[in-house]
């Protein structure tokens, strides 16, 4: 019934009472086709990360209440999975939360002959990420990035 964002919108409306009875919350919700299928794939969290079992337990009592509310008309797979570690950040509670944490981000066209850049994510606000790097604070709006994600692997050297 509900098509494109308005179907992401209907699922998360739906998915919130369930995760919060089940202790997570809810990280994103993509309704995306790829190839000739159509994915829903609804990411969960909690504090201390989330286990199999967490995604088992989701999967299972979200399934009845997707089939009675009938939202989506053609057939698709569901996905109920962890964000991961290098998480994209895409909404404002996102970057909110997640201010004082490395991350990386790439932007639509180069700035300054570049389109990837790291660093603390020291603000955000108005939808402009301000990027602490080595060579100081940086604004890039949100609008004209590609994407951002935390950067859980840069304290890491290759052995």
């Amino acid at each position: 019934m509900a098509k494109g964002g308005s179907t992401v919108q209907a699922v998360t409306a739906l998915a919130l009472p369930v995760a919060e009875q089940l202790g997570v919350s809810i990280w994103d919700v993509r309704f995306e086709k790829e190839g000739a299928g159509w994915y829903l794939r609804i990411f969960i969290d909690k504090s201390g990360g989330v286990s199999i079992d967490d995604c088992v337990d989701f999967t299972h009592a979200i399934n009845g209440p997707l089939d009675d509310a009938d939202l989506i008309e053609q057939a698709y797979c569901l996905e109920v999975s962890s964000p991961g570690l290098e998480r994209e950040l895409k909404r404002d509670a996102h970057f909110e939360q997640c201010i004082g944490e490395k991350i990386r981000l790439k932007t639509i066209r180069p700035v300054d002959g570049e389109r990837e850049f790291s660093g603390t994510l020291a603000g955000y606000a108005d939808g402009v990420v301000t990027l602490q790097g080595e060579n100081g604070a940086r604004n890039f709006p949100k609008k004209d990035l590609a994407w951002v994600r935390l950067d859980d692997f840069s304290g890491f050297d290759e052995a």
